[in-house]
């Protein structure tokens, strides 16, 4: 879940084309050890705050918190970090990052109180806001222009792999060792990411990128076809957080799941994520971003508001619909996601698409504060099934602005392939 492209065109591609007649991708492997490191570290909070709560004597909805936090900071913070170290030469700025993400994760491994951790998660949300864009850009630069698509999907994948795997690994490890230990194991990948970096990437190709001025960001968000398009972001991500960082506690007030049963579902829904954001750009390509966008949203909202519904029924009888719309919870979330790119993509101009996904991710995570605070707010009520009513709610709301969203052009390329055009008309 990041933006592709925040970084403009430069000339490092062109540099590395001339000394080798097929740039590898290796280092976008390098790269994507620290998208996975950020995604794992990122969802794996969910199944862990009730554990956090109790460990530190706190309320979950008070806990909830360090999510808020997270989600807020990495919005405001990632266009302001990514303008400052515009003059910075990439490969050390990711260092940079990927330095202060691992500090932050020690820190919160080491944390002895709720305030400490919360300093973590702002080390960490300013390091991943500045992380995964650089990580994007520069995978893009150093593939060549022929390998793009397949430099960001390898730099994305780190992400899907996370939610595929990371998310259920670490709600194991945490339940298992204690929660401090996934944030120690997250510190471990974040090590690995920086050598890999330094070791796999050139300090050289990084050379020459610059970044999209505050002026050009201005321009592209007063365009009425983006606006649109974010709001239907917005409404999108506060539906999603509503739920996602309280299904620990529905699971366990709706089915009477303990530790394991939530790891369990928790791993149902990361790999229903998984297929759903890595089949979205194939989905799209076929039907068209439009189509795949609208019956995402309605698939989400379904999901949801079937969440809300089983509250009603015995835990035994609520399983099977419980799990079912948990599982398409997990795939239309992300299925939308690609078909929103293309679709931001088309609202503007080829030389303006970097700063629209950029604008998108921001917006992703202020929706997703929104939707963290909200979703505190009906925990600490003690009204469970207010999480499923509100999130579809939202999706539904998502939908009626979607239904509105008039792009002057279908996008019938690839996502990727319309993503690595946009920035190749650039470079």
């Amino acid at each position: 879940m990041s933006d592709r492209f925040e970084i403009r065109g430069h000339n490092a591609a062109a540099s590395l084309a001339t000394s080798s007649a097929a740039p590898s991708l290796v280092p976008a492997y390098f790269l994507a050890l620290g998208t996975f490191a950020i995604g794992t570290e990122g969802f794996m909070i969910a199944p862990l705050l009730p554990t956090i709560a109790a460990d530190l004597g706190m309320s979950l909805s008070a806990t909830a918190i360090i999510v808020v936090i997270f989600t807020l900071v990495l919005a405001i913070s990632s266009p302001i970090t990514t303008v400052a170290t515009g003059k910075w030469n990439r490969r050390d700025t990711l260092i940079a990052a990927m330095v202060v993400f691992t500090a932050g994760n020690l820190l919160a491994a080491f944390s002895t109180n709720f305030q400490t951790l919360v300093v973590a998660r702002i080390l960490m949300a300013i390091a991943s806001g500045l992380y995964v864009p650089n990580a994007n850009a520069l995978a893009g630069a150093i593939s060549g222009p022929h390998q793009r698509g397949r430099a960001l999907a390898i730099v994305s994948g780190g992400m899907t792999i996370a939610i595929a795997l990371g998310l259920p690994l670490g709600a194991v490890v945490g339940h298992a060792f204690g929660w401090r230990s996934t944030f120690l194991a997250v510190a471990i990948m974040g090590v690995i990411a920086i050598v890999g970096i330094v070791i796999g990437i050139k300090r050289s190709v990084a050379e020459g990128m610059t970044v999209a001025s505050l002026a050009e960001r201005i321009h592209v968000v007063r365009q009425a076809a983006v606006l649109k398009l974010l709001a239907v972001t917005m409404f999108w991500s506060i539906g999603a957080y509503t739920a996602y960082p309280y299904v620990a506690p529905y699971l366990k007030a709706v089915l009477n799941f303990d530790v394991l049963g939530v790891a369990a579902t928790v791993s149902l829904w990361g790999v229903a994520a998984a297929v759903g954001v890595t089949s979205g750009g194939a989905l799209n390509d076929r039907f068209g971003s439009n189509k795949i966008a609208a019956g995402s949203l309605a698939l989400l909202a379904l999901a949801f508001l079937s969440l809300a519904a089983v509250t009603t029924l015995p835990p035994a009888v609520a399983l099977v619909p419980a799990l079912v719309a948990v599982a398409a919870w997990g795939f239309s979330v992300w299925s939308f996601f690609p078909a929103q790119m293309a679709r931001l993509i088309a609202a503007s101009s080829a030389a303006q698409a970097s700063v629209s996904l950029s604008l998108n991710t921001s917006t992703m995570y202020l929706g997703f504060s929104i939707g963290s605070a909200i979703g505190a707010g009906i925990v600490s009520g003690g009204n469970i099934w207010l999480i499923g009513l509100t999130a579809g709610a939202s999706e539904l709301l998502a939908l009626l602005l979607d239904r509105k969203v008039n792009c002057s052009t279908e996008p019938h390329r690839p996502v990727e392939h319309s993503i690595v055009q946009a920035e190749g008309d650039k470079a």
